[in-house]
């Protein structure tokens, strides 16, 4: 029973922040999601849960999707997803989760500091970041934050980059769970996710009309950095430990 609680618990803290600030499932919830279930569940789990809020997201702003950019992104990410899957399928463990939370964290810092880089531009730009994003997101389940410096150097508004970043994640995850496959999940526990993603819809939209952007924005990269660190901190520990 503790553990369908503390899997509810995690969702409903990834979901609460994707509605409350238009990103942050993955950032948040995949650190947690590996400790708890495993590197391999714990990814296409959140590819699932992700994808599933991309599909509900996209629907009041499907008309703002950019084809122009989204279609040489979805096609390099279609690419590099098989990539991430075969990674995630012959590294151990504690490597799988010194990989994937250096990736966490190392996104995390990158969008901290507001990296801007001129070649993330254009249909190159979108190339690289699509191929980066979906092998990430594959391997690790946080395909975001390449899409989220494309989006910055291409000088996208907050309005321009929500639905096509939903519109993205849609595309990536249901690749990577083609990929990946479902997550291997009890009856309990996947009552226990719905709830929970449904429950963190309603508070984050409750939250998200009372709290300042920069501050939830802040809170969602602390959370991600401290879920980082502690899954780079359990694969050293695997790794080199007693």
């Amino acid at each position: 029973m503790g553990d369908i609680l503390l899997l509810a618990g995690i969702v409903l803290l990834g979901s609460s922040v994707q509605w409350l600030t238009g990103m942050g499932f993955a950032l948040v919830a995949v650190p947690a999601l590996i400790l708890l279930l495993g590197p391999a569940q714990g990814v296409v789990l959140a590819n699932c849960a992700a994808g599933v809020i991309c599909v509900v997201g996209l629907a009041g702003g499907w008309r703002r999707v950019r084809p122009a950019a989204m279609v040489p992104l979805c096609v390099a990410a279609a690419c590099t997803v098989p990539a991430g899957t075969w990674v995630t399928r012959r590294l151990p463990e504690s490597w799988l989760l010194l990989v994937m939370g250096g990736l966490v964290t190392v996104a995390v810092l990158v969008i901290m500091r507001g990296v801007r880089i001129p070649a993330l531009r254009g249909t190159r730009g979108a190339i690289a970041a699509g191929a980066a994003g979906g092998f990430m997101n594959s391997a690790a389940g946080v395909g975001g934050p390449p899409i989220s410096l494309y989006a910055v150097n291409a000088g996208w508004t907050v309005r321009e980059f929500v639905p096509n970043a939903m519109f993205y994640g849609v595309v990536v995850n249901a690749f990577s769970v083609a990929s990946n496959g479902l997550p291997e999940l009890r009856a309990p526990q996947w009552v226990s996710v719905a709830v929970a993603m449904a429950l963190g819809g309603v508070i984050g939209r409750g939250l998200a009309a009372r709290t300042p952007e920069q501050r939830a924005r802040l809170l969602v990269l602390l959370l991600a950095l401290t879920g980082g660190v502690t899954a780079v901190g359990k694969g050293l520990w695997g790794l080199w430990g007693p």
